[in-house]
């Protein structure tokens, strides 16, 4: 199949075309930077905003199948910057599939997309979207969502996968913001209460999305759905923290700070920047604070029985070639 991966030049869009192209797919990219790296590889490569409906409609003209993984991601910005490319870019993708013809859409979701806030431990499928969302990221997310289920049809078949906090070598976001604040000592415990995060590593993220590409068509079992990928193994969020952060060499997580300290640090900076007009995310927000002090784990088990997901790398292997790739010199 000739196959379009949008971000294609992103963390884990890159990680999904190099699983596409290891089977043979022919791969189609579009993104809004350059990507030499992928043209290397073979992958014909488009430039262009997902929120321009000519650059999607061309994108996906000719194709077979749709992978959706752009998006804006963090929790920094105004509004309309999320909405633009996570909903007016999704209903273009959309648009464009059924202009084109195409059956199979699989769209990156996220497991924000039902965080009301509270803890969420074992949370499955059947979790309701919230009223009120902590962040434009996850708001928007779900309006995409939203989208790609209705759109789901007899000539259409759409599917959204949900991994949370994937990490691994490539990641430009998560692993480098723990591993600078390692190197400063400001790597804490926030609060006395247990939080168990589940985490996805970036080789199985990419495989959870192949594995509905292939079991989805028009009518299919998991046409319509949304499911939750992750390592299926839950952590404190400091022992995980820690073990990334080892992979550098940096010691284990010892301090434990009281909750409102660095939520008070994360209003400051946020207070800061907004009244400077800078445009770079703080290095902490309450938001953060906020995620990285409530538990939030799921059930994997539909995506194990209806996509026949198994996370092949382990949280421990995962960190094993994390560390290799610190020491050939590459990203974290």
């Amino acid at each position: 199949m000739k196959i379009l991966v949008t971000g294609g030049g992103g963390f884990l869009g890159s990680a999904v075309v190099r699983q596409l192209l290891a089977r043979g797919e022919v791969v189609r990219s579009l993104a809004r930077g350059a990507y030499p790296e992928l043209e290397k590889m073979g992958v014909e490569v488009r430039r262009g905003d997902i929120a321009d409906q000519k650059t999607v409609f061309s994108a996906v003209e000719g194709c077979d199948a749709v992978i959706h993984v752009a998006a804006k991601a963090g929790i920094w910005g105004s509004y309309n910057d999320y909405y633009r490319p996570n909903v007016i870019g999704t209903q273009h993708m959309i648009s464009a599939c059924q202009h084109h013809g195409i059956q199979k859409l699989v769209y990156t979701s996220s497991p924000s997309v039902v965080d009301a806030g509270k803890p969420i431990e074992n949370g499955d499928e059947s979790l309701p979207y919230p009223t009120k969302y902590e962040s434009y990221y996850s708001e928007t997310k779900a309006l995409g969502e939203q989208l790609i289920l209705k759109a789901n049809n007899p000539t259409l078949a759409t599917v959204a996968i949900r991994p949370p906090l994937i990490w691994g070598p490539g990641d430009h976001q998560i692993t480098p913001r723990l591993m600078e604040r390692a190197a400063k000592g400001r790597i804490f415990k926030i609060g006395r209460r247990p939080c168990v995060l589940d985490t996805t590593y970036i080789d199985n993220a990419a495989e959870a999305h192949l594995l509905a590409l292939d079991r989805l068509a028009p009518g299919s079992p998991i046409a319509g759905k949304t499911y939750f990928v992750s390592n299926g193994e839950p952590l404190p969020a400091e022992v995980i923290i820690s073990k990334i952060i080892d992979t550098k060499g940096y010691p284990p997580i010892q301090r434990t700070v009281p909750y409102w300290l660095p939520y008070a640090a994360g209003w400051a900076a946020e207070w800061v920047y907004r009244g400077l007009g800078i445009k770079n995310e703080p290095p902490l927000t309450r938001f953060l604070v906020r995620q990285l002090a409530k538990s939030r784990w799921f059930n994997i088990s539909a995506a194990r029985r209806d996509l026949g997901y198994s996370p092949n790398i382990s949280i421990d292997e995962g960190l094993q070639i994390l560390r290799e790739s610190w020491r050939r010199g590459g990203l974290p």
